[in-house]
């Protein structure tokens, strides 16, 4: 399946490379190279490439491309979940995936990777399951593995491997028994220059943090689950009671761990958190620009928008802006014409403004658009989605948990055209 994985960091240079099967050159990145500079941005690079004997099927997350190399056909989401997988693992074993991390632990990334994929096909994926296989990496286990040369592998094989709940091991205990559960919605929208809605939808996960004695059996369900579409589970849901009940049962595994995410794609379901009033306009012939944007909340449920953060790609022709923020700050980059706008918390009685001129190269032609509008936001104890948790049931057990819901709204891609 598997032949090879290449990291990739944003400067466009391999710096890791793992082989399984056989050693496959790194000319093969070519390809993978050559579409990046097609692609206008390291988003938009395609995530599967054919090549004449290769696929490269790849991922981009925290700035480093995951490219792995396949010689024969399989399904690009089965490869593409691996991926995600295996940052996954990399930023719960290291606090945070990024080049420097990778680099200091490159003997930890590669145990896990080979106990990963085992001759190219996935093994052990299960972040409990590699803990016991391989240490955490902490200074104090560091220190001792550099003067014994001891390594982190564990010696013995983990006790969930051989259990019918693989993704829990056995025995476990806690002097604290609770479980917390973060519904996390992330609303992706283009709202056109009228206000109106073009497209809206929101990608939906729920986390979980369980630290429970025991073999729990927990059931979570909500009050309105038919709000949630295309849903993909961890393996530990009983998918055929979901199916029938629309109820989520399962063991959970121990520690932290993805229950579920979903998508919400109705566009009659997606509220908008925000409005946008603006005004911005070029004349013909004359060498300044009118920029004025309001902000205000929306359907928020009454509830504090944090955190925004507004950007723009003003146009080429732009030299300078000068502008009177009536909250927060912003700052334009004259090369790059990115205008940014920090405003923090809308306060509802005082809605933000950001006012003023942009200056013109003189003699230049009006542009051609206006520029869109990137709104980045927070709103915490919310699912913009309207989902919400009915109740959580513990079966198996006689302790009685500490349980806590908390939910969250981000924007994702939140563009407004004017």
């Amino acid at each position: 399946m598997i032949h090879s994985l290449f990291l990739v960091n944003a400067s466009g240079d391999i710096f890791l490379e793992k082989h399984w099967k056989s050693v496959v050159s790194r000319s093969v990145c070519d390809y993978f190279f050559e579409a990046q500079e097609r692609a206008t941005e390291p988003e938009n690079v395609p995530p599967v490439i054919p090549t004449p004997h290769h696929y490269l099927i790849s991922v981009l997350r925290h700035r480093i491309f995951f490219v792995a190399v396949i010689q024969s056909e399989v399904p690009p989401l089965f490869v593409i979940e691996f991926l995600h997988r295996v940052v996954d693992t990399f930023q719960d074993y290291f606090g945070v995936c990024t080049e420097a991390a990778i680099k200091d632990n490159v003997v930890v990334v590669y145990e896990l990777l080979e106990e990963m994929l085992d001759n190219g096909f996935p093994l052990a994926t299960e972040s409990n399951i590699l803990k016991e296989l391989i240490k955490p990496p902490t200074i104090l286990r560091t220190m001792v593995n550099t003067i014994t040369g001891s390594t982190n592998v564990g010696e013995q094989l983990p006790t969930g491997q051989l259990s019918v709940v693989p993704w829990r091991r056995t025995g476990v205990k806690y002097t604290n028994n609770e479980a917390y559960f973060d519904v996390v919605e992330e609303i992706d929208a283009i709202i056109d220059k009228s206000g109106s809605t073009i497209t809206a939808e929101i990608q939906g996960v729920i986390d979980a943090c369980v630290k429970l004695t025991g073999m729990p059996d927990l059931t979570l369900s909500f009050m309105n689950p038919r709000l949630l579409d295309d849903v993909s589970f961890h393996p530990c849901v009983r998918f055929k009671r979901w199916e029938a009940e629309r109820i989520l049962s399962f063991i959970p595994p121990d520690g932290n761990f993805r229950l579920l995410s979903y998508h919400v794609s109705s566009q009659n379901l997606v509220a908008i958190p925000v409005y946008v009033k603006h005004n911005i306009t070029f004349r013909e012939g004359s060498s300044q620009g009118r920029f004025d944007l309001t902000l205000g909340p929306k359907q928020t449920m009454g509830k504090a928008v944090e955190a925004v953060l507004v950007s723009s790609q003003l146009p080429r022709g732009v030299l300078n802006a000068n502008l009177n923020a009536s909250q927060g700050t912003y700052t334009f980059d004259p090369v790059t014409k990115m205008l940014s706008w920090d405003v923090g918390k809308i306060n509802p009685q005082k809605l933000p403004s950001l006012k003023g001129t942009m200056s013109l190269q003189a003699g230049a032609s009006k542009p051609d658009e206006n520029p869109t509008i990137n709104i980045q936001l927070k709103i915490q104890q919310m699912a913009i989605s309207g989902l919400k948790v009915n109740r959580l049931d513990m079966y198996g057990e006689k302790y009685k948990p500490f349980k806590g819901i908390k939910y969250m709204t981000k924007a994702g891609k939140f563009q407004v055209r004017t």
